[in-house]
């Protein structure tokens, strides 16, 4: 891979270090590993859900936002 194909996302230092205690014995070699493997997960499921004009309805979307919240993003 070229450098110019990864691009830096910075996420808060208590979030990596859960992260890493997450994925011990997981099988995932590092934070970066399991961190693409969650977010191509999310992105791979943007159609699967038969709604071409919503991903989330507004019930999942509050999940997703009390759980962003509770990680500090929100």
């Amino acid at each position: 891979m070229a450098k110019n194909d990864k691009a830096t996302i910075k996420i808060p230092r208590n979030l990596y270090n859960n992260l890493k205690t997450l994925i011990d014995d997981s099988g995932f070699d590092s934070v970066t590993d399991f961190v693409v493997y969650v977010l191509r997960d999310i992105a791979s499921t943007k159609n699967l859900s038969g709604r071409s004009d919503e991903i989330w309805n507004q019930e999942e979307l509050a999940i997703i936002k009390e759980k962003l919240k509770r990680l500090g993003y929100l």
